[in-house]
């Protein structure tokens, strides 16, 4: 695997000086979501080739590739206004991520609300997922246009809440450009975590072959609910993950997530100790 880190996890500084800090700690690419770091402009208008080659040569002198360009918008936004803004920004990121030199676009897989709240009964509906899949259509198109793959990243609080709504999704679009970022962690909850390897096993039997990006994180329940964190501090199991990404996905990029900038190096260096034991 080639580790990296989640851009907005790293020491607040200046632009370039965090792109040599990341490089510094060991990371040879990153995911980066521009409305989430405070000196670059995130504005649909802003997106401009110009700002894709500043982008592009920042990165590439600091030898760090972008993994994925992070756009995590409700493609299930139930206001018809909002909704066509929410598509027009992602066409935006595709087209700047085919100039910036970045192949995966990321996205979670939104709420059938505006507010974007967890409601399992309205969020797990045949409904929303019907929803969902009707207004990602045109976006992935989109990336086709690009050649940029859209990756959706299922999320137990999401619409894609599971493997075979993923599956689902994947199979009714029909395009090479969709694919998946698989964050074993964000598939389980308190309601299901007593067959988290299960889980886990069934992520990889259906999606693996469209797994386009890992991403790894930590995590413990406190007062019933999942708490994040850095690889290392809590209670996951990654062996099941790094074995599959091992044997089918050598090279693939796994960016870390819920890092600190004090214990950055400390996750990187226990998931590759992990990685050479196999």
């Amino acid at each position: 695997m080639q580790l990296g880190i989640r851009f907005h996890d790293t020491e607040e500084m200046p632009f370039e000086e965090r792109l040599k800090n990341i490089r510094r700690q060991g990371f040879s690419c990153a995911h980066i979501a521009l409305k989430k770091v405070k000196d670059l402009p995130d504005e649909t208008d802003a997106l401009t080739p110009g700002y894709a080659a500043y982008i592009k040569h920042a990165f590439a002198e600091n030898h760090i590739d972008i993994a994925v360009l992070g756009n995590y918008q409700n493609l299930a936004n139930p206001d018809p206004v909002r909704l066509h803004e929410i598509q027009a920004r992602y066409t935006a990121h595709l087209r700047f991520a085919s100039l910036v030199g970045c192949s995966v676009v990321g996205t979670e897989t939104g709420a059938p609300n505006e507010d974007y709240h967890y409601d399992k009964e309205a969020c797990h509906s045949e409904q929303a997922l019907d929803t969902f899949i009707t207004n990602l259509r045109p976006v992935v198109k989109d990336a086709e246009k690009f050649g940029v793959i859209l990756a959706i990243e299922p999320v137990y609080k999401h619409i894609v809440w599971n493997p075979e709504r993923a599956r689902t999704v994947l199979d009714a679009i029909g395009s090479p450009n969709l694919q998946i970022i698989f964050d074993p962690v964000n598939l389980l909850h308190p309601d299901n975590l007593d067959q988290r390897d299960a889980v886990i096993g069934q992520a990889i039997d259906l999606l693996g072959k469209d797994i386009a990006i890992i991403h790894l994180k930590d995590y413990k329940v406190i007062d019933g609910e999942m708490a994040c964190m850095a690889c290392g501090l809590g209670d996951m199991d990654y062996k099941q993950v790094i074995a599959f990404a091992h044997e089918h996905k050598p090279y693939i990029q796994a960016t870390l997530e819920n890092t600190k900038p004090d214990n950055a190096v400390q996750a990187r260096e226990y998931i590759q100790r992990i990685e050479d034991t196999l």
